[in-house]
């Protein structure tokens, strides 16, 4: 068997992928290693064997698929975070991984570690896969020796499992210790307008004569409502909802958004009515209907007007597994789904506007994803010089990562649409991830296993977890008690400082709404570039 798989590079690639997705879905007390699992299996063949080691290739390759694919979905959400306090906690979570390279220095003039290990270290006990991908990159250009060259993925294998429970521990830890009440918390951020709920959909009977002939748009402005109005009904006549339509008392409107929202507004214009307009499609219909047509991919819908131009009211947009309110600045990705009010003979119109072929969502635009890997590996490859005489680089890790985040806020280039469908991007990232973890695995298991049983094993077990557990309780101490960021939001944030999917997880299992999730994608981008320099910057400290 040990002779087949070292002369069939593929096969041991597959076998090792699949031995690691099994694995990684065993759950203990609810947690289980997901993805990160194939890396372990890896080490093990590795281990076995010097010769079951994977070409270079499938790592590289699936490092560029994994941080272009993450860049691109996470582009308009980090430029989004950059405004108001965006700002300050992007600034305050790279400030706290600039404090634990400072601990990692610490830690190897005190265990006597090379740079090698300690950037190794540092990219584990922070579970951040392109910061050890940037180090084993720039490790090839300095050094031939293979045994170097698996250093970093020792550090980093040793110090993984630490990284990831030593942040949960400290989520558990704390919110007990300061006795927080995340429901209570989680109807203030409500309130807010920092996180949604699901949208509901209700008929209201207009019944106050102060706002007869105001306008929609008149009425939304001036109370700062954040709702959709799809349908309304005027004398026994039922249309679309636009922003000129004026309402009048005894007008029935269909009004989607937030349950608070909903409630709100049915309080200033009248009174919940027991029909509901949408179930007499006589007139008007609904369906949903798939984005799949470039042209109006990443503009806005008031550029659209789709009211005018369609005769048609977008009311809800489904992206993955959320629900969006639709707004004017809104624009449409490829694989959304939206909900569309129009007439009924108008429907098949408006299904062709959108595309609405899944079909095609399937396909994927070869031309601007391999145009945009290409200029992030580009960029990847300009030096920056460093006092002393000394250059990095962003690497293969770094380089498509920026382009991609540019690419992804900006949408589309003219004819180019740089994202990709939903389900194709985390496809695509799924195959990155598992084509990386693979390929350094297998070829870095032999030297994990020397270092563990011959080697300071223990004594980089203990380092990870004096990077880890400082790290965390220092975040939630500084944000929850110095920055007042709720902690629903600040547990979301450790996650993205960690880039950790199952602390995340974690995370959300404790707050039961999404306010992790926002925190997370928040600091991402910020806290992988920045460990990307960091760990560079660490193996020649």
């Amino acid at each position: 068997m040990i002779e087949l798989l070292a002369g069939n590079p593929l096969l041991l690639l597959f076998v090792v992928s699949a031995i690691g997705y099994l694995i990684g879905r065993i759950q203990i007390g609810g947690i289980s290693l997901g993805v990160a699992a194939v890396l372990f299996v890896g080490l093990a063949f590795g281990a076995i064997d010097q010769r079951l080691r994977l070409p270079d290739i499938i790592y590289l390759l699936g490092l560029v698929i994994f941080v272009y694919t993450i860049g691109l979905s996470s582009g308009p959400g980090f430029v989004a975070s950059l405004r108001q306090r965006g700002l300050r906690n992007n600034l305050f979570i790279g400030g706290i991984l600039v404090a634990a390279a400072g601990i990692t220095l610490l830690i190897r003039w005190t265990l006597g570690l090379n740079g090698a290990q300690a950037a190794g270290l540092y990219a584990g006990s922070l579970t951040n896969t392109p910061a050890l991908a940037a180090v084993i990159e720039q490790l090839s250009r300095i050094s031939a020796n293979e045994a170097q060259r698996a250093e970093p993925v020792v550090g980093y294998s040793v110090a993984y499992p630490v990284g990831v429970l030593g942040m949960i521990l400290a989520i558990y830890l704390t919110r007990r210790l300061w006795r927080i009440d995340l429901t209570y918390e989680a109807q203030q951020l409500r309130e807010l307008g920092a996180i949604g709920e699901h949208l509901i959909n209700r008929t209201v009977l207009v019944t106050n004569p102060a706002i007869a002939g105001q306008t929609i748009s008149e009425l939304v402005k001036h109370n700062k409502w954040n709702v959709i109005f799809s349908r309304y009904q005027h004398n026994g006549n039922i249309e679309i909802a636009t922003r000129t339509t004026t309402l009048m008392p005894g007008d029935r409107v269909n009004i989607v958004g937030a349950p608070e929202a909903v409630e709100r507004v049915a309080r200033t214009i009248g009174e919940i009515a027991p029909e509901q307009l949408e179930l007499d499609r006589h007139t008007l219909d609904f369906r949903r209907i798939f984005v799949s047509n470039h042209e109006i991919v990443g503009v806005p819908l008031r550029d659209l007007n789709l009211p005018s131009t369609m005769g048609a009211v977008i009311t809800r947009i489904r992206r993955g597994d959320a629900e969006i309110l639709p707004h004017g600045d809104t624009v449409l990705e490829l694989g959304d789904r939206v909900r569309v009010v129009t007439h009924r003979d108008n429907m098949e119109r408006v299904s062709h506007f959108f595309g609405d072929s899944y079909r095609s969502l399937a396909e994927i635009d070869v031309v601007s994803l391999g145009l945009g890997m290409a200029i992030g590996m580009l960029v990847g490859l300009i030096p920056f010089p460093l006092p002393g005489g000394g250059t990095f680089s962003l690497g293969l890790a770094g380089g498509p990562l920026i382009v991609a985040l540019i690419l992804g806020w900006r949408g589309r280039t003219g004819p180019i649409v740089w994202s990709l469908p939903y389900s194709a991007n985390l496809t695509l990232r799924q195959v990155g991830m598992t084509l990386f973890l693979a390929g350094v695995g297998t070829r870095s298991g032999y030297s994990f296993v020397t270092t563990l049983t011959q080697g300071n094993g223990l004594l980089l077990f203990l380092g990870g977890a004096l990077i880890t557990v400082p790290v965390a309780f220092a975040t939630l101490a500084i944000g929850y008690k110095l920055l007042k960021i709720p902690f629903s939001l600040l547990i979301g944030m450790l996650a993205g400082l960690q880039t950790q999917p199952a602390v995340l997880a974690f995370a959300n299992e404790q707050t039961g709404n999404e306010a992790p999730n926002i925190g997370y994608a928040m600091v991402y981008p910020t806290a992988t570039i920045v460990k990307i320099i960091l760990a560079q910057l660490l193996l020649g400290g």
